[in-house]
């Protein structure tokens, strides 16, 4: 068991990089496509690219002894649940975060969304009843500090983008307690794969009553398009849905959060952007509340 928690835990940080890497291409798609059009043609490569190894692997297991065919039967019903239930959260908070970086600083947006972290463990209280111990609401205080200072550049005040991402960071939130029902009792790569395709039909039938999607303007950004959606899509998710099968939803909302400190390095590394005194503070402080919110599991194994 602490082997496999351990490995969530790096699986998440992994994904929270890779996630952080994509915040560039995404915002470089922006301006060559309208969010609803971006968001489906993503979220379809992603689905093409996780449901092809997803039916396969169907294959040699419906070929295998290990279970009876009510077993797989009861299990790909609840694959197929997992993922529907999976996709409308997903998608839905994909096109709020899209559509509310065009009219907000994207600072303040990374900061807004990544306040999932600190919405998982209050709705696990209010609709759960699910308490966590002081050292993760610590931990959670230490995030937001942190996301502030590494974020938020200039004065805080909520305009209409602000509000939809608002919308983005509780739908994520749902999105992470989601995955973290199903991915234990699911087939991770399959439910990836379903979350992928309801989120592309979302996002497809928006497309087509809000927007005009072209062939040449799906060209214009078709390298964000495909880096979203093999990276940041088909890899990234993936290895949540994986990774949440052995790490409570609190703490996986707080090491995804990293997204945005991972955002702030590649920039640093990558485009030689230089971190201010307060970037660097705060980078310090999500760190901290990283470390922080893993003692209470460490003691755990320690009493085991």
């Amino acid at each position: 068991m602490k082997n496999k928690k351990m490995l969530g835990s790096l699986l998440l940080l992994l994904t929270a990089m890779i996630w952080g890497t994509a915040f560039a291409a995404q915002r470089a798609g922006r301006g060559a496509i309208e969010p609803f059009s971006f968001v489906a043609a993503r979220m379809a490569l992603s689905a093409a690219a996780v449901g092809l190894p997803a039916f396969f692997l169907s294959l040699g297991r419906a070929r295998g002894k290990a279970s009876t065919r009510a077993e797989r039967s009861a299990r790909r019903r609840t694959t197929l649940l997992g993922g529907i239930c999976c996709g409308v959260f997903l998608g839905s908070a994909s096109l709020f975060q899209q559509t509310g970086i065009l009219t907000t600083a994207a600072g303040k947006a990374g900061f807004i969304t990544a306040m999932y972290m600190l919405l998982v463990p209050i709705i696990e209280l209010l609709l759960f009843r699910k308490r966590h111990g002081a050292l993760v609401w610590c931990a959670v205080a230490l995030g937001v500090a942190g996301l502030y200072l590494l974020c938020v550049t200039e004065s805080f005040s909520l305009a209409r983008g602000d509000v939809l991402v608002c919308v983005c960071a509780l739908l994520f939130a749902g999105h992470i307690l989601c995955c973290g029902r199903f991915a234990g009792c699911c087939d991770p790569i399959a439910l990836s794969a379903i979350q992928f395709a309801v989120a592309a039909l979302i996002a497809a039938l928006g497309a087509f009553a809000f927007e005009q999607p072209t062939w040449a303007k799906l060209g214009s950004a078709l390298w964000p398009i495909l880096y979203c959606g093999l990276v940041s899509g088909g890899l990234g998710y993936t290895l949540q849905m994986i990774a949440q099968r052995y790490t409570e939803p609190a703490v996986a909302s707080l090491l995804m959060s990293l997204e945005s400190v991972f955002a702030v390095l590649a920039g640093a590394l990558l485009l030689h952007e230089r971190l201010s005194g307060r970037e660097t503070l705060g980078c310090a402080v999500m760190f901290a509340a990283i470390l922080l919110v893993q003692l209470p599991a460490a003691g755990k194994r320690k009493t085991e």
